[in-house]
């Protein structure tokens, strides 16, 4: 099993993506004296997950609430389906690190509250919110409220909402953090069965070495703050094996090590 790894160059049609859904160009980002991103350029296509990874602080999260369109770049240009993001729109959807659930709204409600605002009718809603609430494990529970569900519950809840809206872009937050070892294991396995039945383009940030080779396509390396692509990484790994037995194979080992090294020295 080999990776990619390679360089960043300076221009998004270098990255090696072919035909992005998302193309980040130029993008920098100052929060008054302080340089959160630097010149970052980027392409991510429909049908992968890549993971942005890097040291507290480099940027991760910044960049992609840029991409949602939640927060406006100091320069540089996002395409989303080769139109310039100006602010939110349906085609991306994020998932929030810290659930964002409506607190007065069951379930159902909050998962079918996106296709509410687009005025989808109720009967189709709740056909769609029902899948998806299928998918991600929490049958029996659509009448329930946030009060009366567990922090893994009401990060389940975000991501069927945001699988909901049929969104082309998935921005994932750290969405596993607040839950424990078993229950992150879960989420990871769940996350990538959606990501082989929808043809999406998924976007993940995560704290994590091991989760981020786990799960992802590709996996971007941001530089301490200001944040710059380091490098980029293609974790070549067997998904047809079971997922002890990944975790085990020398190459997805020997790319947790790589990456290790590549940032041990941004934690000294």
């Amino acid at each position: 099993m080999s990776n990619t790894v390679r360089a960043e160059s300076a221009h998004a049609s270098d990255t090696g993506v072919g035909d992005a859904v998302v193309e980040v160009t130029g993008i920098c980002k100052t929060y008054g004296d302080v340089e959160a991103l630097r010149n970052v350029d980027l392409g991510f296509e429909r049908g992968k997950l890549t993971t942005l990874l890097g040291p507290s602080g480099c940027g991760k999260t910044t960049l992609l609430k840029i991409i949602a369109g939640l927060v406006p770049a100091t320069a540089g240009q996002v395409r989303v389906n080769g139109r310039v993001v100006t602010g939110p729109g349906p085609e991306r959807a994020f998932v929030f690190q810290d659930f964002a659930l409506m607190p007065w709204a069951t379930v159902m409600r909050n998962v079918a509250f996106g296709l509410e605002l687009r005025g989808v009718g109720q009967a189709e809603r709740r056909r769609v919110a029902q899948r998806y609430i299928d998918e991600v494990g929490l049958s029996g529970f659509e009448e329930k409220y946030p009060h009366e569900l567990s922090g893994g519950m009401k990060q389940r809840v975000g991501i069927a909402r945001a699988f909901a809206v049929n969104a082309d872009v998935l921005l994932l937050d750290e969405p596993f953090s607040a839950v424990d070892e078993q229950n992150r294991r879960k989420f990871q396995e769940d996350l990538l069965r959606l990501v082989a039945l929808e043809n999406k383009t998924f976007l993940f940030v995560t704290h994590s070495i091991e989760e981020a080779v786990y799960v992802s396509d590709r996996i971007v390396l941001l530089s301490p703050r200001p944040g710059r692509v380091s490098r980029i990484i293609d974790p070549k790994i067997d998904r047809s094996t079971t997922p002890d037995e990944i975790r085990r194979d020398p190459g997805y080992l020997d790319t947790v090590e790589e990456i290790w090294h590549g940032l041990r020295h941004y934690a000294e």
